[in-house]
């Protein structure tokens, strides 16, 4: 098994408070909501939705995906951190593992927002070699979710306030 590490920073005009809730915290109600072209549900299917839970992201036919399984293997939200483990769905094929995650929001330095710290390690089985393009379209959807979340707030300021 190989892992390929990939990390990237996201800048934010929005609290490191605000973005947590929004996208870690309530992502399960928000996440179907702002995006009910693609995501159809997320679920707790095991625990409380704290660490050692795992959830259930269930896609709409839109999707190249039906679903994803992720376990949370740590949040912390006094720091704004959250690991997970991508562990089980159609974006694993028989290539992957699993695709663990650790997501940071810090304040920014000049007082004003957030940047956004995320690191995905991809485990592999075999001797597969995960390649740039495949990590893009991951990337690409991250992102594009993030952007959503953030417009979002923007327009709402009272909302996680």
């Amino acid at each position: 098994m190989g892992v390929t590490s990939i990390s990237q920073e996201l800048t934010c005009p929005i609290s490191p408070a605000r973005m947590f809730k929004a996208l870690i915290v309530d992502s399960r109600n928000l996440i179907p909501k702002l995006l009910p072209q693609f995501i159809k549900s997320v679920q707790v299917i095991e625990g409380d939705g704290e660490a050692g839970s795992i959830e259930q992201v269930n896609f709409t036919e839109a999707s190249h995906f039906k679903y994803v399984k992720h376990r949370i293997d740590e949040l912390d939200k006094e720091n704004f951190v959250c690991k997970y483990t991508m562990i089980e769905g159609d974006p694993l094929g028989d290539k992957l593992e699993s695709i663990a995650y650790d997501v940071r929001f810090e304040a920014a330095s000049d007082g004003g927002g957030c940047i956004c710290k995320m690191t995905s390690k991809y485990h592999t089985i075999g001797e597969f070699e995960v390649k740039e393009e495949e990590i893009k379209s991951g990337k690409d959807s991250a992102m594009g979710i993030y952007k959503v979340v953030e417009a979002y707030l923007l327009e709402n300021p009272h909302v996680y306030a």
